[in-house]
C-alpha cells in the first residue's frame, strides 16, 4: 500500500472517521487521526518501531 498525501480524502484510514488533522502510522503507510496515533503509541512494540524509523531517517531512508 503506497499513501501520500493526494490519499488523503478527510477520513482517517483505520477508524474511518471524519478529522481535519493526520499522521502517517508508525506500523505501516496508513494516514490516521491524532486519536489512533495515541492509540498507537500505547502498543508494546511503538518503541522499537519509533527508534527502527529514527535510524532509517539518520541513515539517509527518508522512505522507511
Amino acid at each position: 500500500m503506497t499513501n501520500s498525501t493526494n490519499d488523503w480524502n478527510g477520513n482517517c484510514q483505520r477508524c474511518f472517521k471524519k478529522t481535519r488533522s493526520h499522521i502517517m502510522s508508525m506500523f505501516n503507510m496508513q494516514l490516521i487521526c491524532l486519536y489512533c496515533k495515541d492509540a498507537e503509541k500505547k502498543r508494546g512494540d511503538y518503541d522499537k518501531a519509533r527508534d527502527a524509523e529514527h535510524e532509517a531517517v539518520k541513515a539517509g531512508d527518508r522512505n522507511y
